[in-house]
């Protein structure tokens, strides 16, 4: 028997390695045909943070939640009337704790027909939990947002995207249709976990296609690249899906993208999914359901 935590990760035994990859692995791609004859499809998401980054690492900068709740007062109300002017439907992940400031905010959400996933309970990281307060969070914030918006969640994205190595079968124990918190693939695919199929149906994320890496800004760190350049990525990832006939996803945050000086890349990529008049623009669930035919 090998103490593999007294060891260097060149020293461990071949099981060891093998076993931490096969963990939670990519499956099955499941790229079926899309709806109705269509070439590929895009679904929007945005991670409604607000005051959430700051409070789950104990902070009070007043400043910094000021910065979050800048996403409900302005970011919100402009993606949402984007939305309903070009009447498109998204997912919108949303903290336990968020949506108890804001049920009003999310019972909008569910009212214009878009769909409300979980996000944690305070944008806690899962890494540094035990499995037993994982699992707590995540039921309790999938009941939180259940109470408000009269909605079940049947997906969701991990906060920051990380992920341990139980929140796939608390996930499965909890009967979810999808997460989108991994990076396998461009399309979606089943999650396996321990080399055994699951059904959960993946749907990548990649920094590449997040609002957050290229804008973020903090005290000692400027702006990286110009709104035009971020929409040249998003455009060219955009083109080479409908190239594949695959799937675009896009994360984003009403705090980040909701500036009047980025929403405009939203509208930009509305406007040519829908001027290619073959692509299937559907929120992340719709995505999940259509791809667990492919299973």
């Amino acid at each position: 028997m090998f103490d593999t935590a007294s060891l260097h990760p060149w020293q461990w035994p071949e099981k060891h390695w093998r076993d931490r990859v096969n963990r939670v692995r990519a499956g099955k791609k499941l790229s079926p045909p899309w709806p109705e004859g269509k070439r590929c499809a895009v679904s929007f998401s945005f991670d409604v943070d607000h005051e959430s980054n700051e409070l789950r690492d104990g902070g009070e900068s007043i400043s910094r939640m000021s910065w979050g709740q800048y996403g409900n007062r302005r970011g919100m109300p402009r993606i949402l009337s984007l939305l309903k002017k070009h009447d498109i439907r998204a997912t919108f992940f949303v903290p336990a704790v968020i949506a108890k400031l804001y049920p009003e905010e999310q019972q909008e959400i569910v009212g214009g027909g878009h769909e409300i996933g979980i996000h944690g309970w305070i944008h806690e990281l899962n890494s540094i939990l035990r499995e037993e307060d994982e699992r707590d969070l995540m039921m309790r914030s999938a009941d939180t947002l259940e109470q408000i918006t009269g909605n079940r969640p049947v997906g969701m994205r991990t906060p920051s995207w990380d992920f341990s190595e139980k929140t796939l079968s608390i996930a499965r124990e909890m009967g979810l249709l999808y997460d989108s918190s991994l990076m396998a693939d461009d399309s979606c695919y089943e999650l396996l976990e321990d080399g055994e199929r699951t059904g959960v149906v993946e749907i990548p994320v990649e920094w590449i296609r997040d609002d957050a890496a290229y804008f973020q800004v903090t005290r000692t760190e400027a702006m990286r690249i110009a709104p035009q350049d971020v929409l040249a990525i998003f455009m060219r990832e955009f083109e080479q899906a409908y190239e594949e006939g695959e799937l675009l996803q896009l994360t984003m945050h009403p705090h980040i993208i909701g500036y009047r000086s980025r929403i405009w890349i939203l509208e930009e990529l509305i406007r040519a999914s829908k001027a290619k008049g073959d692509v299937w623009i559907a929120t992340h669930r719709k995505v999940a359901e259509h791809a667990s035919t492919a299973i």
